[in-house]
């Protein structure tokens, strides 16, 4: 708290007054011991010191870095939370271990390599010059020294020679980059069933006694977490537009600035008829869909109304809208869908277009052609952007005149309508819940439950609004009793109790099929599609399962001999059931027009598997001694 208070009123001669007390106090009760060499302590690497200083600057820059990252969303708890304080230490040991490591195997860098990399460095050339103002001026736009920017230019390239010796042996053979590619891009093709847990909730009786039994493992999941709420200053730019303009000169001058924003590509406004098809369809299946859109397009070229066409005939989510589009440009539609669409002139119908949705029948009702949009078009989004601009820089600087203000005790009710605006109270709220009514508000809630009660926290934008947070009450995290939460339980254990039955049932099946019963007649039997969902790489999510990286390992090691897994694939839509159907090696001419990013690729992995083997191979034969310990509270 006192560091807190010290922290807001800095500048004051109050504040400055206590501090001088207090480093006289220090002085005579303590003597100098607090600056002696014991305090700059930190650790010893093989005997050599990591000093206070240097440990402070690297733990800053990393909490700099942080704050920059999460700007008003961060607080003091995040440092916890990243572990920066044991970071930065364990960051200064491997530089060590790095440093002391290269001097051992004659490696160093020279003050003329030094200058000459800096000097070739780009930011700092003007016309492929090294110019001297621009160096200065860069570094003192990031506040460094440039001691400080050298010291750390010395560490890089001291690294990249370390690095250069590690590697210099490493040699990436032909047959590992066939390994790699070979891995990443060979296919497996299976069939599968499902069993949906969906299917067994009808049939499923809930009995009182399981239901509190399964209550009672699980109560922790019903658990009510602690929950606060907040009173708050809004500050709504919206409220400042009267003492603001946008007059003519800006609003033509950011349109001129700002020409590439209104530099429109060619769109295209269509409507269009889908006849769907599935992956999975028979062909005859497939002809009928054919010779259904042919009728609709010979209809359409007749001079029937298209929209109505659509409505009638068409399969696609426009249809209730005559298969209206609206305007599109390159790159939002299917490529061939696109590539007919931009073919048509304006009132043009395509041919039959064939996508992975099924058949197209397209028609063009208009044409934007590419060009820049006139100012007149414009002019009043450009003016709502500058005034709000303009009522956002306001709104802002009144946040923090309040802050500046504000005093450390504050009552934010009372200290909000000294100021003429009324402070809104928040309704309860978990951590890991938005703040009611508080638009952009999802992600703000550790930030507020760090708070001490009744602290009021910095100025933070939400949702184009600025707001000053106090906690103000809070309640408890308790369990309920089922009686409070029975509907919930009685719907987790039902849909729990159904994933059992449906693994259970997936299992039976798996083992019917493994005993030798035949694939299409069991599936026939219990009701169930069989589905091919085509060819798939290791990295490719598989249809109608989704990104299931465990199947398809599972996948990949099935064979002929072998077809199927052995047991069912559980995720959270239900059991599966999978047999292999083939398997599809590499295209031998794309990886010969690949192999060299492959193999750049890999050497990148495999230099960082051996630079962190080496390192940990350091650390463990290092002798590190921790003098003062850099992970308590302080």
């Amino acid at each position: 708290m006192l560091l807190s208070l010290m922290r807001k009123h800095a500048k004051s001669w109050l504040i400055k007054a206590l501090i001088a007390i207090i480093a006289i106090v220090f002085v005579f009760y303590f003597g100098y011991s607090f600056t002696s060499d014991q305090a700059l302590k930190i650790a010893y690497v093989n005997g050599e010191l990591i000093n206070g200083p240097e440990y402070e600057k690297v733990y800053r820059e990393m909490i700099d870095s942080l704050q920059a990252r999460y700007k008003n969303m961060w607080n003091d708890n995040m440092i916890k939370m990243f572990n920066l304080k044991n970071r930065a230490l364990e960051t200064l040991i491997t530089q060590r271990l790095m440093s002391q490591a290269a001097k051992e195997l004659g490696l160093d860098v020279t003050e003329e390599e030094i200058q000459k990399a800096i000097m070739n460095y780009p930011a700092f050339q003007i016309n492929g010059r090294f110019d001297m103002r621009r160096y200065q001026a860069l570094l003192n736009a990031n506040h460094m020294k440039s001691e400080d920017f050298e010291a750390s230019f010395t560490s890089e390239l001291l690294d990249k020679k370390l690095k250069q010796f590690l590697f210099a042996f490493l040699n990436i053979t032909d047959r590992e980059i066939l390994e790699y590619y070979t891995f990443a891009n060979e296919k497996v093709k299976i069939a599968f069933v499902e069993f949906n847990p969906d299917n067994f909730k009808e049939s499923f009786k809930v009995e009182e006694a399981k239901l509190k039994e399964y209550f009672q493992k699980n109560k922790e999941q019903y658990r009510v977490p602690e929950k606060v709420n907040v009173a708050y200053l809004e500050i709504d730019p919206k409220n400042f537009e009267g003492d603001v303009e946008a007059t003519e000169k800006e609003i033509e001058s950011y349109y001129e600035y700002n020409a590439n924003i209104y530099n429109q590509p060619k769109q295209v406004k269509a409507r269009h008829i889908l006849l769907k098809l599935d992956q999975d369809d028979s062909d005859q299946v497939k002809n009928d869909v054919k010779n259904r859109a042919e009728k609709v397009l010979e209809k359409a070229r007749k001079g029937a109304d298209f929209a109505t066409l659509a409505k009638e005939n068409s399969e696609g989510p426009s249809k209730s809208q005559g298969g209206d589009l609206g305007y599109f440009k390159a790159g939002q539609m299917e490529p061939p869908f696109e590539e007919a669409a931009f073919a048509l002139k304006k009132g043009g119908i395509s041919d039959l277009v064939l996508t992975r949705f099924g058949y197209h029948i397209i028609l063009v009702e208009d044409i934007k052609e590419a060009g820049q949009t006139p100012l007149g078009e414009v002019k009043e989004d450009i003016k709502a952007t500058l005034i709000g601009n303009l009522t956002a820089e306001l709104a802002h600087e009144k946040g923090l005149t309040l802050l500046d203000q504000m005093p450390y005790d504050v009552d934010l009710v009372a200290y909000g309508n000294h100021h003429g605006i009324a402070a809104k109270n928040s309704a309860y709220f978990s951590k890991n819940e938005p703040i009611p009514d508080i638009k952009g508000s999802e992600k703000i809630g550790p930030t507020l439950f760090a708070l001490e009660k009744d602290e009021a926290s910095g100025l933070i934008e939400l949702g184009g609004k600025f707001y000053i947070f106090q906690t103000a009450e809070s309640k408890a995290s308790y369990l309920p009793e089922l009686k409070d939460v029975r509907e919930a339980v009685k719907e987790r254990f039902i849909a729990h109790e159904a994933r059992v039955a449906a693994e259970s049932a997936a299992e039976k099946y798996l083992k019917s099929l493994k005993e030798g019963k035949s694939w299409e007649a069991m599936a026939a039997k219990d009701n169930l599609k069989i589905r091919k969902p085509g060819f798939f790489t290791r990295r490719d999510p598989i249809p109608d399962i989704g990104n299931a990286p465990a199947l398809n390992e599972m996948a990949f090691k099935l064979s002929k001999d072998h077809p199927f897994t052995q047991k069912p694939f559980v995720n959270d839509k239900g059991a599966f059931v999978i047999r292999w159907e083939g398997n599809e090696g590499i295209d031998e001419k794309k990886f010969q027009e690949e192999k060299d990013a492959y193999k750049s690729s890999l050497t990148q992995t495999k230099h960082q598997r051996i630079f962190e083997s080496w390192i940990k191979s350091l650390r463990n034969k290092a002798r590190v001694e921790i003098i003062t310990p850099v992970d308590g509270n302080s």
